[in-house]
């Protein structure tokens, strides 16, 4: 955890849709200070809460609470006229190329716009420095390309200098190709330099399933009433019971597949993005992935634990941003904001 000195000349952290705190987490450790996280899910704000010192994560459903909700939540946490930035990532699933059946009219594609209203009340009342918006790579996609279009000039129109990246994990220290749209505006009367997100030095053709998890023991299996106590190694070190006839024939499983898709212990991971429990098979071939090793291929400290039930464990690792990618964004607004706090 950052000290006191390096935080206090930092804008505090405004959540959105902060899931387990994979964003979060990166923040943390380049020296800000989260002041408030909010979630609609009670397993993923249990998680935020015990894994960061100084947490305050609220479990709310930002729709129901509006932009005036979110203000009054803020203002019993930040003093009014702070400096702050606010992160998050609306729910993608509207936008997710692996639903096939996602649609321009998705409800779910209005979640960045409850985003954008939220920055903009916030921005009455406080001094928003930076915005940071993550999402899938199909928010690009030409049926979406009019939300996404208006989502940067509303960014613009409320005063930040916008930058649209795609970062791939594999960049930045995660042994995974998970792609993502992220869009990092800057308050553009403060003329900061423009943000710039550093990849890792180590080359992205030795990062590999190997590196993240060769050698762990055999986790537990699912069942209910699993004793705690039965998971070795990691709390989260727990997975499905390999029922699959497919499990018997582990050769004929791929990593092409759509589901039952095989890892290789020589590659990275594909995109840790499970659905209905589709959870990816270990380069074994005899079982599926653990919680815990899905969130060693997402680039977890070992330290981190995940609270809730198998199903809510699932759906927090699929959300998360992998804490390496977000440690790297969060340096390179550091780097700017400071060239203009000195």
């Amino acid at each position: 955890m950052a000290s006191k000195s390096k935080t206090t000349k930092l804008p505090k952290i405004v959540s959105l849709f902060c899931g387990a705190g994979g964003l979060d987490l990166g923040f943390i450790e380049e020296g800000f200070e989260v002041s408030l996280a909010i979630d609609k899910s009670d397993a993923a704000v249990k998680t935020h809460n015990d894994n960061f010192r100084h947490s305050s994560a609220i479990a709310k459903n930002l729709v129901d609470l509006g932009p005036g909700g979110v203000l009054e939540l803020v203002s019993k946490k930040i003093r009014r006229r702070s400096r702050i930035g606010i992160i998050g990532g609306p729910p993608c699933q509207g936008f997710s190329r692996a639903n096939t059946r996602a649609t321009a009219r998705d409800p779910r594609n209005k979640l960045p716009k409850l985003y954008l209203e939220i920055v903009e009340v916030l921005k009455e009342h406080y001094s928003v420095e930076f915005v940071v918006l993550e999402n899938v790579l199909g928010i690009r996609d030409k049926k979406h390309a009019k939300t996404f279009s208006s989502i940067k000039t509303e960014l613009g129109n409320l005063g930040f200098v916008v930058d649209d990246n795609e970062f791939c994990a594999l960049d930045y220290g995660v042994p995974q190709t998970r792609r993502r749209v992220v869009l990092i505006g800057m308050r553009s009367d403060r003329k900061y330099p423009k943000v710039c997100v550093r990849k890792t030095k180590r080359k992205t053709g030795s990062l590999t399933v190997k590196d993240a998890i060769y050698g762990l023991c055999a986790p537990a299996f699912f069942s209910t009433g699993l004793d705690p106590a039965l998971i070795p190694k990691h709390p989260n070190h727990w997975t499905m019971k390999p029922k699959s006839g497919k499990f018997s024939n582990p050769k004929a499983l791929r990593q092409n597949s759509r589901s039952f898709k095989r890892l290789s212990w020589t590659r990275p991971s594909p995109t840790i993005a499970f659905g209905n429990r589709e959870i990816h098979v270990h380069p074994n071939g005899k079982r599926r992935l653990s919680i815990y090793e899905a969130m060693l291929l997402q680039g977890f400290p070992d330290s981190f634990e995940l609270k809730g039930n198998l199903s809510q464990q699932v759906e927090q690792i699929s959300n998360a941003v992998p804490p390496p990618l977000a440690k790297r964004i969060a340096a390179g607004i550091r780097v700017s904001l400071r060239k203009k706090l000195k």
